[in-house]
């Protein structure tokens, strides 16, 4: 894995939609997991503001005990990081966005929703703008000249800006992410008491990437309730670890699967959680397939927050079991559908969910897609076959590029 130096950020896709938000409200507001690299762009979109974290308990006591003054004190505005920590703040920072009317003000950094979305639409809807920051995607590495030689390297490592820009052993990095933030912050917000069941059934979620959402299986081989097992998945979906695709179905057709499947941000993380913790373990993994799948999942997630575009992504599955892994809708009934397959050579057998779905939806227009774990891409005309290694032309396509 080639480690860049922390000096020379890596350039972020999202950087040209963050600033066009910037200069059209007062405040931007950039949520995404710990460690996405949110601070880092904000100090990008607007290095002549004054940068103020609110980890910082001095920091958040002067805010929590006298908002007025903290923001007396940067009415010219300011990035202000890991705004959830402190939600009065917003009502206040409401009276001083409307009494001088300017754009790019203040720029607000958050990693949990659970809070920081609520505090927006009471405080400050109409006048923020909210984006998502996730990890790198491969094509920023690429760029940067830093992407991983194999997919067994991409996904043992993840995409965690941190495990791009320093030399750091990603199992190390991820192990302190896991205990350091995961289980710090998202317990804490539910204040988990019983901190070996929360660590099982974060795991047991890893070892379900790629599958149909079962929460009554999670809590029971978990040994908590469903109740319990639904707010643990809510605080994970909010604090941006994972993400549920929901399954695309129209109304006349009664046999499609309607229950979303569980991806992790990020493969790496996943991986790790799976118990992976060198780069030679995933090359027989009965997961690796499933960490792919994973990976490409995200890959088109970010091709749409990157550009501030709430996602469109899903995937295609009936009762019977054809599928499609993902299912882009980027104008009225035109689909593009990609089937992720993590084998090196392309197979019959990779086209087949793509044609069951193309004869049984003729009524709407489907670009068929495989991403698969080759080099070289193929051009045929049951569907285009891309490498793991560029995905270019199909993300360019969804996102109209």
């Amino acid at each position: 894995m080639i480690a860049r130096s922390s000096v020379s950020p890596i350039p972020r896709t999202a950087f040209d939609a963050a600033s066009a938000r910037l200069k059209s409200f007062p405040i931007l507001t950039i949520t995404g997991p710990r460690q996405s690299g949110k601070t880092t762009l904000s100090r990008l979109l607007a290095p002549h503001l004054p940068y103020h974290s609110l980890e910082d308990p001095d920091t958040r006591a002067f805010v929590n005990e006298d908002p007025r003054g903290f923001l007396r004190q940067v009415e010219k505005g300011a990035i202000l990081d890991e705004v959830q920590r402190c939600p009065n703040l917003f009502s206040y920072l409401q009276g001083v966005v409307d009494a001088e009317k300017r754009f790019g003000r203040f720029i607000l950094t958050g990693s949990s929703q659970f809070d920081l979305i609520q505090s927006i639409n009471q405080s400050l809807a109409g006048r923020t703008s909210v984006m998502t920051l996730l990890p790198f995607s491969l094509g920023e590495l690429k760029s940067a000249g830093c992407a991983p030689s194999s997919v067994n390297e991409l996904l043992f490592g993840g995409l965690f800006p941190p495990i791009h820009d320093r030399p750091v052993d990603p199992s190390v990095w991820l192990q302190d992410y896991v205990s350091t933030y995961l289980e710090r912050d998202v317990r804490n917000i539910l204040n988990i008491q019983d901190l070996a069941a929360f660590q099982r059934f974060v795991q047991l979620c890893a070892g379900r990437v790629g599958q149909l959402l079962n929460v009554s299986s999670l809590a029971a081989d978990t040994g908590v309730t469903r109740v319990t097992a639904n707010a643990w998945l809510s605080v994970l979906e909010a604090s941006h670890l994972v993400f549920l695709t929901p399954p695309w179905f129209n109304n006349p057709s009664k046999r499609l699967i309607k229950t979303p499947k569980l991806y992790f941000v990020d493969p790496g993380l996943a991986g790790w959680l799976m118990g992976i913790r060198r780069l030679d373990h995933l090359f027989a993994h009965p997961q690796r397939g499933a960490l792919f799948e994973n990976w490409a999942m995200t890959e088109l997630l970010k091709s749409q927050t990157n550009r501030g575009i709430k996602p469109r992504l899903h995937f295609l599955r009936d009762k019977e079991g054809h599928e499609i892994d993902a299912f882009v809708e980027t104008a009225p009934r035109c689909f593009h559908a990609v089937e992720v397959k993590s084998g090196e050579t392309v197979a019959t057998d990779f086209f087949r969910g793509l044609d069951y779905w193309r004869d049984a939806l003729q009524g709407e227009s489907i670009t068929p897609w495989v991403v698969y774990g080759g080099s070289a891409p193929q051009d045929r005309e049951r569907g285009r076959v891309l490498p793991w290694s560029d995905l270019s032309p199909m993300l360019n396509a969804i996102s109209g590029n």
